[in-house]
């Protein structure tokens, strides 16, 4: 982390541009576009690769979604085990921004879509000549493919599926998610490995698209470092977790359908008849109107409170009383593996995929059917009357930084 990024604009990457330009650094930065040349070697790759590889991680943006961070969490861990790595991006923008590790150079496609960024990530590939390049969500997954197939550059492409494709594919209001599983098929097998963020996952995705299962790699989520636990120490301007009596639950994510909040504030409105609690949600999204209208008809205003996104979301969490999830379905939800590490009791639906095996079959915390109201709530109140589980922390090794970004690296480079 010892020095400010360095941002390369989209116009930088056209064929024979006299200069490279420089943009605003996330940490309050601008250099000219004469002295951004000494961010390259004479042959267009960063000084650095003459040592170390370089490595290419592709993203449509830096929204506060679970993949991206992950993304930014492997970003770190690469820069750390001595890869020199950009992250390529459709478009800067989106809350994460300003938590880009600053030994990771950010390079802007400049596209509102990420559809549109493949000729400028056809660009990349050929001037820079990453050794590998990892992307993630299903339509980068698929244009990182297609771009390397174009730029017929020796990059070794790497696709990480962080969700259960068959249910975000179904579900989803957009008509054209729904082309996904079917392109999937057909390119999938193009990529030299397609990452899987669990069991279940992995076999969801192999059931979907017939890829062949040795060329599916399973690699748990990076989530445990040791910045977590310091900023889960840090303190919180808010009084329901300095010194109120009442138990607080938490839950953390974005504001989708399928994380299901309406269930949680529905599980909580029936818990409040039995146990007088306050809840926080963390996260931004599309929901966030339905939920604040749902907060209203069940007359929750003064218990529920809706921070949105916020940058340290474990200084909340480990101070509250229990974790809770409710989701439809999921591919690995690290924020339960965070939860474990920041010693909380949770609760969570045992959706595909992921709860089930993080817990433990139930070892490390409660888990309630899909949709449920009635056994979200008494879950909860069990959790409230119950002890922290002793989680054996070999059992969370796998997702500590160290381990997980060397099993990508030796996954991107070998």
């Amino acid at each position: 982390m010892g020095r400010e990024n360095t941002y390369i604009s989209n116009r930088d990457l056209v064929p024979r541009e006299p200069a490279i330009h420089v943009l605003q650094s996330s940490r309050g930065t601008t250099t000219d576009s004469n002295s951004a040349d000494e961010a390259f070697a004479p042959n267009g790759a960063p000084d650095a690769a003459a040592e170390n590889p370089h490595v290419a991680l592709f993203l449509p943006s830096l929204v506060s979604g679970g993949a991206e961070r992950v993304m930014l969490h492997i970003a770190e861990g690469l820069a750390q085990h001595g890869a020199s790595v950009d992250l390529v991006l459709s478009s800067v923008e989106g809350d994460y921004v300003s938590q880009v590790p600053a030994n990771v150079r950010v390079v802007d496609l400049g596209c509102s879509r990420v559809i549109s960024s493949l000729p400028s990530l056809i660009r990349y590939l050929r001037r820079e000549r990453p050794t590998a390049l990892l992307s993630a969500l299903a339509h980068a997954n698929l244009v990182a493919i297609w771009a390397s197939l174009l730029a017929r550059t020796d990059t070794r492409v790497v696709v990480a599926v962080h969700s259960t494709l068959s249910h975000s594919t179904r579900f989803s209001p957009r008509r054209r998610d729904r082309l996904v599983p079917w392109l999937s098929r057909l390119f999938y097998r193009k990529a030299a490995r397609v990452v899987a963020v669990s069991r279940g996952s992995a076999q969801d995705l192999i059931e979907l698209t017939d890829i062949d299962k040795d060329l599916v790699e399973v690699i748990p989520n990076p989530v445990i470092s040791d910045r977590l636990m310091e900023a889960a120490k840090e303190p919180v301007d808010l009084p329901w977790l300095n010194g109120d009596p009442k138990p607080v639950l938490i839950t953390v994510g974005r504001l989708t359908a399928a994380k299901n909040h309406p269930l949680l504030l529905r599980a909580f409105s029936r818990l409040r008849a039995e146990r007088d609690a306050n809840l926080i949600i963390l996260g931004d999204g599309e929901e966030r109107t339905r939920l604040e209208e749902l907060i209203r008809e069940l007359g929750l205003h003064d218990q529920v409170k809706m921070l949105g996104y916020v940058e340290n979301p474990w200084a909340y969490m480990s101070k509250a009383d229990v974790f809770v999830l409710s989701s439809k379905w999921e591919g690995l939800p690290t924020v339960i593996v965070e939860a474990l590490a920041l010693g909380m009791r949770v609760v969570s639906t045992d959706c595909e995929y992921g709860p089930r095996e993080l817990l433990k079959d139930g070892r490390y915390g409660t888990l309630v059917p899909v949709e449920d109201v009635e056994a979200l709530s008494a879950g909860i109140l069990a959790a409230l009357d119950s002890d922290p589980p002793r989680v054996d922390m070999a059992d969370l090794d796998a997702f500590r930084l160290d381990s997980a970004a060397k099993r990508y690296r030796d996954l991107l480079l070998n």
